[in-house]
């Protein structure tokens, strides 16, 4: 009989919706996307994180750390991820919140400082995101929205033990 591998459903709240990404133990990519929400956002995000929760049935969820001094996140934003935290409890889903400060350290210390860079790691360790690397940002531009899957994994990855 198959042991089942921990399962963990990271995701990343933004403005325009959220990125999510299912990873199965230390090296196995189950799913990654986006939800694009514009109207009701609070009550549609916790929709569809909870269809996630359901397809998948993750062992734990992982969001960022809202309450941490390094997260750069508005009002709204750190209500929702909040939110997303309690409807987890309250199925009985661990959550782990990883502080933005780790996550960067972590990436850091491997010689990756900007999200582009990040990005690259990532695309090494999982091949199969090469063609959703948003291309590098210039000062000008909005984050690509495409961020919020990268931004995902990094939160995942720092769950890893």
């Amino acid at each position: 009989m198959k042991k089942r591998r921990r399962r963990a459903l990271a995701v990343d709240l933004n403005t325009r919706g959220f990125g999510f990404v299912v990873l199965e133990g230390n090296d196995r990519l189950v799913d990654w996307g986006l939800r694009d929400i514009r109207h009701n956002k609070e009550r549609l995000t916790l929709e569809k994180i909870d269809e996630l929760i359901r397809l998948y049935r993750p062992s734990v969820l992982v969001v960022e750390d809202v309450d941490d001094p390094t997260a750069r996140r508005g009002p709204r934003i750190e209500a929702l991820v909040r939110r997303v935290a309690d409807v987890a409890a309250e199925k009985r889903l661990p959550v782990r919140r990883i502080s933005a400060g780790k996550v960067r350290g972590l990436f850091a210390s491997q010689g990756a400082v900007t999200k582009h860079d990040v990005a690259g790691v990532i695309v090494a360790r999982f091949p199969e995101l090469a063609p959703y690397r948003p291309p590098r940002r210039r000062l000008w531009m909005s984050e690509d929205q495409r961020q919020a899957v990268f931004d995902a994994v990094t939160l995942a990855i720092a769950n890893l033990p």
